[in-house]
């Protein structure tokens, strides 16, 4: 990723979001392009004019933790945001930059797989900061089924949602579904710009789908801790499922994500039903599916 590039879309993309109106200013005269001008956020912020310009154009550095404080706060930056422009600001300080490397194949642990097929009335899995599912429970396979079927291991969240065709069916909120994959790939592009294999999957998404370019353009960043997700699981129908994060301490860069439904809920009625066709599965098929290649 080119970090300098990376911090101007951000900030150009952050600013074009806020009137003036919004940030307590009066506006005056036409404006060529909708938000604030560079000299109001400096305003702002409580910086100079040029120095803001140099911020702006990916010179971040020398900057304090004051600094990027008060600009997080001129531009009105949610937690997601903060934590990305303090990311971005780290990846551009004048240090020797390592290369862009392939990690080490990223491996679950035995005793992770042990906990993830404790959890028997939710469905959970294990990834990375790459929306790659590394292990998951029998219920977690069952309940992403359609996403375990494509050949391609690691199963990867973001390749189906932009590249299957079946994913638009099996999200019942798609759009919202679709822009949370890019802010999360987003997220982690600032967090570690060195990640070849991250930036592999970036061109390769951009290249096959107009829509995951138009998302990626927006520059737009979240946190996926918690949520309601809802599925049209070709096997038990509806579901509707509230997720959490678990980070692992242990184990860098991999987090376990559960998926529960509500007690009496129909959604319970279907997991439950789900979890019983997945514990009379072929266990052969299942070792097929699982494969990680």
């Amino acid at each position: 990723m080119d970090t300098k590039k990376e911090i101007q879309e951000f900030l150009t993309s952050r600013r074009a979001r806020i009137t003036p109106e919004q940030a307590g200013l009066r506006s005056y005269g036409s404006r060529r392009v909708p938000g604030l001008r560079r000299e109001e956020v400096a305003v702002l912020a409580g910086v100079s004019v040029p120095y803001y310009t140099r911020l702006e154009r990916g010179d971040m550095s020398g900057v304090s933790q004051s600094v990027l404080e008060a600009l997080a706060r001129a531009l009105e930056l949610d937690e997601a945001e903060h934590a990305h422009l303090f990311d971005l600001a780290r990846a551009a300080q004048p240090t020797v930059a390592p290369p862009r490397r392939r990690r080490p194949k990223q491996r679950v642990r035995p005793e992770v797989q042990w906990t993830l097929d404790a959890i028997t009335g939710a469905a959970a899995f294990v990834g990375n900061q790459r929306l790659d599912l590394l292990a998951a429970n029998e219920l977690g396979r069952a309940l992403f089924s359609e996403l375990y079927a494509s050949p391609g291991r690691p199963v990867n969240s973001a390749r189906f949602v932009f590249l299957d065709p079946r994913a638009e069916t099996f999200y019942g909120d798609w759009e919202r579904v679709a822009g949370e994959c890019v802010a999360i790939l987003r997220w982690a592009a600032g967090r570690d710009p060195h990640d070849r294999e991250l930036s592999d999957l970036v061109g390769e998404l951009a290249t096959q789908s107009e829509a995951f370019r138009t998302r990626w353009a927006a520059h737009d960043v979240r946190f996926h801790n918690t949520g309601v997700k809802h599925f049209h699981h070709p096997g038990v129908g509806e579901l509707s499922l509230t997720y959490n994060r678990l980070d692992l301490p242990a184990d860098h860069g991999l987090t376990m994500f559960t998926y529960a439904a509500e007690p009496g809920s129909r959604s319970e009625e279907a997991l439950n039903l789900l979890g019983s066709w997945a514990a009379t599965a072929d266990p052969a098929e299942t070792a097929r599916t699982t494969d990680q290649g």
